[in-house]
């Protein structure tokens, strides 16, 4: 294991930092490094692969360093990058892979797919005459046949309901534009909604045609969710919070070892500057999400409601090597503008408890019971208008706690989820009924106000579950003796798959759950994924204490200290 690390130096520090940095002199513990790299090849007994060996010393060395400094191949470079520059070559779908079927869940508006009459819910059979339904194929092995360069064709052949023929089609690769913004709508009168899932190139573009729609329609007030947001660039991050700032304050400030304290600061007068505004943010909002939730904490300019963020405050610097890999190594620490480390404590070396650190916030009560939170006096700030106290330390504490909602994700809840029973229902249910819902709900306010997922529907969700379940157990005990009770004919026992009274019981308690989340998925099918988070949102216990706020200028002035 200590000998992937004797190749680095030759590799990385020899060749990079001592020519790309313009070094004079060579420090000797590199070229101590690079001389047992040179006997390594030159006097091992085996034949050694030395690239491999330099990649395998480059992680090495960076797994010693802090939880985000990383090394990527030129292909995970490449993944890396297409989900945040807004767009790649390919057909425009979105899929989930379901016992061996590719269903797709979303057709890109305006991409090839749709272009050629692609739905919804179609499954596809064949990619160029080969076959993927039923072949265990990995997520990347079928992008690779789906995705190609702009202009080029692949040919599909897709089964469609209950239709015993298989329909070809003939689509043309484009150029597929990678949204950022996952919803826009308005709540009432006044109150808009927005969710964002990253900070891509895109976002801040995205963001301000939202808001002119939104005004349109009478918007007032805003609620900004950032829940479960990763982060991205953070260009796109200071250019959306500089919309709800005043010229010249603060939005966030990097430092490091070796580089010097560098601002950045609302560069010109925010759109954003009146009126209310909530940000809603969890336990996965992280990085870019935390600069914009500090900054408006910071400034008052925003009440922050849900739970403590993740704490992602290090900054990657890009090295790109000679062969397309990369080095993302961590050259400063963000500071949102009263001066909190927006990193939350880390073990070098130990990035598998820096990961696991969340779960022992629940472990520890502070994502159900605000009361199990406790902050050092040292870690106290104030707020740079209205002298608020806020807290370091990690992540950012919102102003408002909601806890995380533990009792009705039964374990039936995650079961359904987790074998993918929801996916292939909602899959199934949509098949049958496409013609008919189409008919009968002309446009999303009638579906929205009208349509139930009705007590037929659920007995039909929970037979397919329990066939799924019975098919499970006889895949897995295939070839096994005595593995289980069979009846005279060889059968598995239909009594082992009836449901019993705890998964009821427990069906019971999350039937709400269930019942919104199929409508959500439903209308995502029908419409697009701004419709679904209509639906869905009506579970989100913290938009629904966020709106109590926004309509109480009493408690969102007391959050924000101006009474």
């Amino acid at each position: 294991m200590k000998m992937k690390h004797f190749a680095l130096v030759s590799f990385l520090s020899v060749c990079l930092f001592a020519c790309s940095f313009g070094q004079r002199q060579i420090d000797p513990s590199i070229l101590k490094v690079s001389a047992a790299m040179s006997a390594i090849e030159n006097l091992y007994v085996d034949t050694i692969d030395r690239n491999k060996l330099a990649e395998d010393a480059i992680i090495g060395l960076l797994e010693k360093l802090d939880p985000h400094s990383n090394y990527l191949t030129p292909e995970e470079v490449k993944a890396m990058n297409e989900p945040l520059q807004g767009n790649f070559e390919g057909i425009g779908v979105q899929f989930n892979m379901l016992t061996d079927t590719l269903y797709i869940e979303q057709v890109i508006p305006g991409g090839p797919s749709e272009k050629v009459g692609i739905m919804a819910g179609d499954r596809i059979i064949f990619v160029n005459d080969t076959s993927i339904a039923g072949v265990k194929m990995k997520n990347s092995d079928i992008m690779s046949r789906l995705r190609g360069t702009k202009g080029t064709t692949v040919n599909v052949k897709i089964k469609r309901g209950n239709n015993p023929n298989l329909l070809v089609f003939k689509i043309v690769r484009d150029k597929i534009p990678i949204y950022s913004l996952d919803a826009s709508y308005m709540i009432d009168d006044e109150t808009a909604y927005i969710k964002l899932n990253r900070f891509a190139a895109t976002s801040y573009d995205e963001f301000m045609k939202a808001i002119k729609e939104l005004r349109e329609k009478g918007m007032k007030n805003l609620i900004f969710d950032l829940q479960s947001n990763g982060g991205g660039y953070m260009n796109a991050a200071i250019d959306i919070a500089n919309e709800f700032l005043k010229w010249g304050d603060l939005i966030v400030y990097t430092e490091g070892a070796h580089q010097e304290r560098r601002e950045s600061r609302a560069s010109y007068k925010g759109s954003l500057e009146m009126g209310k505004v909530i940000v809603l943010v969890d336990e996965s909002s992280a990085s870019a999400s935390e600069i914009v939730s500090g900054a408006l904490q910071d400034w008052d300019r925003a009440v922050i409601v849900g739970r403590r963020t993740f704490g992602k405050g290090l900054v990657q610097s890009p090295i790109p090597l000679p062969d397309g890999s990369m080095i993302r190594l961590t050259v400063a620490r963000y500071h949102t503008p009263t001066g909190r480390s927006i990193q939350k404590p880390y073990e070098k070396g130990n990035t598998e408890l820096y990961y696991k650190e969340i779960f022992s916030r629940l472990d520890k009560g502070e994502m159900t019971n605000v009361d199990s939170i406790h902050f050092l006096d040292s870690l106290k700030y104030n707020t740079l208008v209205n002298r608020r106290t806020v807290y370091g330390g990690g992540g950012i504490m919102p102003d408002c706690f909601v806890p995380l909602d533990t009792t009705r994700f039964t374990h039936l809840y995650r079961s359904l989820f987790a074998s993918g029973t929801i996916y292939k229902f909602v899959m199934n249910t949509i098949d049958k009924n496409r013609t008919s819902y189409q008919k009968k709900y002309s446009d999303f306010e009638s579906f929205n106000k009208y349509f139930t997922v009705d007590e037929d529907l659920l007995s039909d969700l929970l037979k397919l579950y329990k066939e799924e379940k019975k098919k499970n157990t006889i895949d897995k005990t295939e070839g096994v003796s005595n593995s289980t009770e069979e009846n005279a004919e060889g059968e598995p026992d239909e009594q082992t798959f009836d449901f019993t009274e705890v998964d009821m019981e427990q069906f019971e308690i999350s039937k709400s759950l269930i019942q919104n989340h199929i409508k959500a998925m439903i209308a995502r099918d029908l419409w697009h994924l701004s419709e679904y988070y209509q639906i869905f949102n009506k579970e989100n216990n913290t938009l629904k204490r966020a709106i109590q706020i926004i309509k109480s200028d009493e408690e969102y002035n007391k959050l924000l200290g101006k009474n």
